[in-house]
C-alpha cells in the first residue's frame, strides 16, 4: 500500500510519575501499524504534568485542575501542552491524533479543544487511555474514544478511571429533568482485558501476556486502531 504523502501528527501524552521511556513501545507499535495501514506517522511523546521526576503530589493537583472545571478550557495540563503546540502546529497541515493515558488523556482532551476553538486544527481525534473522566463537550463527543481496564467478568477494574464525572442533567420536552451518568461521555467508550493494573495498558513483555500470547499494548493499539479505522 503506498504511504500518503500528507503525514499524521501523533503525540502521546503522558500521565502522573511517568518514566520518560515510558511511551518507548507504544511509540514503535503504533508507527508500525500506522505505516502498515499506508499512514506516515510523525510521533512525539509530550508530557503534560512533567515527568516521574517531579513532585507526585503537584501532578496529581494538576490533574484534578484539568477535570473539574467542566467546558471551560483545561487549568494545567492541557494549557501545558497547547503552549508546547500552539507554534508548530499552525504551520503543519493535516490530522492530529492525541493519544492520553492516565492524566494524560485530559491534557490531551483539552488541548485539542483550546487548538480548535482557536481554527489551529480542524481534522483530529482524541483517545483516552485510563484515564480520570473529563466532561467532553457534545460538539466533540464523535470526535474523543475512552478505553478502560476490565476483569474476567467485564467489569471495570481500573480506579483511576471512576475518577470524575460525565454526568449531568437532560431535559426532554416539559418532563422533569434527570441525571445522565453519560451526558458529557466521550462518543466511544470499550473496556480492554488488560492484565495487571492502571499502569500496564502499554506493557508488551512478561507477565502481560494472556494465555493466547496477546500481550496489553498489542489489545490496547489493537482497539485504538480499530476505532480511527474510518479515519485514518
Amino acid at each position: 500500500m503506498a504511504v500518503q504523502s500528507s503525514p499524521l501528527h501523533v503525540y502521546l501524552l503522558a500521565g502522573v510519575k511517568t518514566t520518560t521511556c515510558a511511551f518507548n513501545a507504544c511509540k514503535e507499535k503504533l508507527e508500525t501499524q500506522l505505516r502498515s495501514e499506508g499512514v506516515d506517522p510523525v510521533i512525539r511523546v509530550l508530557f503534560p504534568y512533567g515527568d516521574c521526576s517531579r513532585s507526585v503530589i503537584r501532578q496529581v493537583l494538576e490533574v484534578r485542575s484539568d477535570l473539574s472545571n467542566r467546558m471551560r478550557a483545561g487549568r494545567i495540563g492541557g494549557r501545558n501542552v497547547w503552549e508546547q503546540l500552539k507554534d508548530s502546529v499552525k504551520d503543519e497541515e493535516g490530522r492530529f491524533l492525541l493519544i492520553g493515558h492516565s492524566g494524560g488523556g485530559a491534557a490531551a482532551y483539552q488541548a485539542a479543544k483550546m487548538l480548535e476553538e482557536n481554527g489551529m486544527i480542524r481534522d483530529f481525534r482524541v483517545v483516552q487511555v485510563g484515564s480520570p473522566r473529563t466532561p467532553i463537550h457534545p460538539r466533540l463527543q464523535d470526535k474523543v474514544s475512552y478505553f478502560h481496564s476490565i476483569d474476567r467478568d467485564g467489569k471495570q477494574n481500573d480506579p483511576i478511571t471512576r475518577i470524575g464525572t460525565w454526568g449531568g442533567w437532560i431535559r426532554k420536552g416539559r418532563s422533569v429533568p434527570r441525571w445522565s451518568r453519560f451526558k458529557y461521555a466521550p462518543g466511544y467508550v470499550e473496556g480492554i482485558p488488560v492484565i495487571g493494573g492502571h499502569a500496564d495498558y502499554f506493557r508488551n513483555s512478561e507477565p502481560f501476556v494472556d494465555t493466547e500470547a496477546v500481550c496489553n499494548l498489542d489489545k490496547t493499539i489493537g482497539r485504538v486502531g480499530a476505532w480511527l479505522k474510518g479515519w485514518l
